[in-house]
């Protein structure tokens, strides 16, 4: 009976353990692995076993910036089951990282968490940090950019606006300035943003921002009408075109 009530209040619990079978990843990538459970003092029913890809974001609340986090995408793989005291299980796992999953850049973190749902305990939790890779059409767009002459300056992941429809809570932003000088005259950064993304496109959303000349400009600047939003779809069709397409749709803004 005493092991009973131990064991209703998350005393001497299961333990868990996730084993990745790597650690860097590509954005579309299947993960594979085990997660080892180990008995505590008493035997325990869990219900599952979850595994859940997370990532934080900033987002502002009463005027002042937090960070949260976001779940990504979430698997189940285990039916319940009863670990005996001490006894120890390996359950193989294999699902496919989103292509929506942010990259590791800037400040930007991926995990995946490890979560057995156990009746009336302290459900234990396991926490294993990856890289991400962006897909090949994200990646050829950042590679793009790069050759047109633009510079990475700063990756953040933030609350998605109301008019932006996404598949996650948060947007990934990709802030890049000129260093090419014919750009640099006229730009202060573009951002690039992926919309949605799948095996085969990905969509863009570029905002394009002028730098200020003049009392107009510097008028438009203040309105905030100085910056520009177009939105561009990218397929696997499009690889050799996506450096020209980019210098014509930001030119055309400047």
């Amino acid at each position: 009976m005493l092991q009973k009530i131990l064991a209703s209040v998350g005393i001497g619990n299961a333990k868990v353990d996730t084993k990745l079978n790597r650690s860097h990843y590509t954005a579309g990538d299947v993960l594979n692995g085990v997660v080892e459970v180990t008995g505590g003092n008493t035997a325990q029913e869990v219900d599952t076993i979850y595994l859940t890809v997370y990532t934080t974001y900033i987002r502002e609340v009463n005027d002042s910036k937090q960070t949260a986090n976001a779940a990504i995408a979430r698997f189940q793989v285990s039916q319940p089951f009863t670990i005996g005291s001490g006894e120890m299980k390996s359950i193989p796992f294999s699902f496919t990282l989103p292509h929506t999953t942010p990259i590791s850049a800037g400040k930007t973190k991926v995990w995946v968490q490890t979560e057995l749902d156990i009746k009336m305990a302290i459900d234990p939790t396991d926490k294993d940090y990856i890289e991400v890779s962006p897909a090949p059409l994200a990646n050829e767009v950042l590679a793009a950019m790069k050759r047109l002459g633009f510079r990475l300056r700063k990756v953040d992941c933030e609350k998605a606006p109301a008019r932006i429809a996404t598949p996650h809570v948060f947007i990934q932003e990709f802030e890049f300035t000129a260093t090419n000088p014919s750009y640099r005259r006229h730009l202060d950064e573009v951002e690039v943003t992926f919309i949605n993304q799948s095996p085969h496109s990905v969509d863009v959303l570029l905002q394009i921002d002028r730098r200020a000349r003049g009392l107009g400009g510097f008028l438009a600047e203040a309105l905030e009408m100085d910056e520009s939003y177009t939105r561009l779809t990218f397929t696997d069709r499009d690889t050799f075109q996506i450096e020209s397409t980019l210098r014509q749709t930001i030119e055309r803004y400047m």
